[in-house]
């Protein structure tokens, strides 16, 4: 991959996708669960690009999304609707009429009062409502506490005793249907046993209901396998499927799954520009084109990003920040690297930036959002293209006063 090619092609910063990586992952995720009935629900936030649904609808992946917005961007790319599920604790009204008027599988229940909400809507439009209910197992996922959701701490979900009284209601409701239970505990998990625990609890849960003829047919596993982004070690795909089969002895229900990082974070790169380097009494600085609104992970999570550098020379290596240009003192890409000394030119590629990069990137300090490219079958195109000063303005011109 010549990256100064790209770099004078495109300009920097960019992102780039490597499409190949993300079919290799989705099949290996998909071969583990091949002994029973399964369906991938790809977690649109991770990376909402439309090439990249695209690409994963040709795969047969279906679409966990968790904003009408999302829904839009899916069945844009060529989702089937009977392949999305809509999640999230707080969806609008106008969100859940948008999700039953598409028909799309069914919508992930997160509370009491939203099930209301959605029978109310589903009876004045004469529509039955598909159902799953979030279970909140509460078990920890020993993974950040930002990203952590099976706890009764966090706002997702309900408990198993609540989600039961749902259960019974919906059935009986005129216009809601339980098809499902979901479950999702958290991102970036690294002890599989935490997820097989919430089977357990969850699969205990379902065999209750059975016992109440309410018959699911789906059984939702979330998402949040963990990747390396550094020295991790990551999750046995057989072993975490095996241990999902074994608590669904007894029971006839097709597996979902929700993977979002996955299948993208280490299948993408971000690409920035050195643009010089300064020095502060002793601290060291690497300024470059791209940014804490470009990639906030680091700034957000204290994330971790290899960074790898292109340059012709290997001296003097020392540690440094490497910075952006956005003015707050939180914005870096890494801090603390140990690299050679820079010159204006050279490439710096953040390594597993694939997932929650572009997708939580902003306009801060009105910088252009960066354009995205696409690496299959060996060649290179343009999947979004970089922002102008005007695209950034446009809903706002026609409010300026004279």
């Amino acid at each position: 991959m010549d990256y100064y090619e790209l770099a004078k092609q495109y300009k920097t910063p960019f992102y780039l996708y490597d499409f190949d990586k993300i079919k290799s992952r989705f099949y290996m995720l998909k071969d583990a669960f091949r002994a029973r009935k399964s369906q991938i629900f790809y977690a649109v936030k991770a990376n909402s690009n439309l090439s990249v649904l695209k690409f994963l609808a040709s795969l047969d992946s279906g679409f966990d999304c968790v904003s009408a917005g999302e829904i839009y961007r899916a069945l844009k790319a060529g989702a089937k609707k009977y392949k999305i599920i809509f999640s999230g604790v707080g969806k609008s009204a106008d969100e859940l009429e948008y999700a039953l008027k598409e028909n799309i599988l069914y919508v992930n229940l997160e509370s009491e009062a939203e099930m209301l909400l959605l029978e109310q809507i589903a009876s004045k439009i004469q529509k039955t409502a598909r159902i799953s209910i979030r279970v909140n197992p509460n078990v920890d996922a020993k993974t950040h506490p930002y990203i952590s959701t099976g706890l009764h701490e966090n706002k997702f979900g309900v408990d198993i005793e609540n989600a039961k009284k749902m259960y019974i209601y919906a059935k009986n409701s005129k216009f809601l249907e339980p098809v499902g239970v979901h479950f999702h505990i958290g991102s970036q998990i690294l002890d599989i046993s935490s997820i097989h625990e919430a089977s357990n609890i969850v699969a205990k849960l379902v065999k209750e209901l059975l016992a109440l003829k309410i018959n699911l047919k789906f059984f939702d596993i979330g998402g949040g396998l963990g990747v390396c982004y550094k020295d991790e070690q990551e999750p046995n795909l057989y072993d975490y499927a095996q241990g999902i089969l074994a608590s669904l002895q007894g029971l006839d229900v097709c597996i979902g799954m929700e993977p979002g990082r996955f299948l993208v974070a280490n299948a993408g790169e971000f690409v920035t520009k050195v643009l010089y380097e300064k020095f502060n009494s002793s601290k060291r600085f690497v300024v470059v084109d791209g940014a804490m609104n470009d990639l906030l992970r680091p700034s957000l999570y204290e994330a971790y990003h290899e960074i790898k550098l292109l340059a012709q020379s290997h001296e003097n290596e020392s540690f440094c920040d490497i910075v952006g240009g956005i003015c707050e003192s939180g914005d870096f890409l890494a801090k603390n690297r140990k690299l050679p000394s820079t010159k204006s030119g050279d490439l710096i590629i953040v390594k597993s930036a694939g997932a929650y990069g572009f997708s939580m990137s902003s306009n801060y300090n009105t910088r252009n959002k960066v354009c995205e490219l696409a690496y299959e079958n060996g060649k290179v195109r343009m999947i979004r293209k970089r922002e102008s000063y005007e695209d950034q303005i446009a809903l706002e011109l026609e409010f300026l006063k004279d």
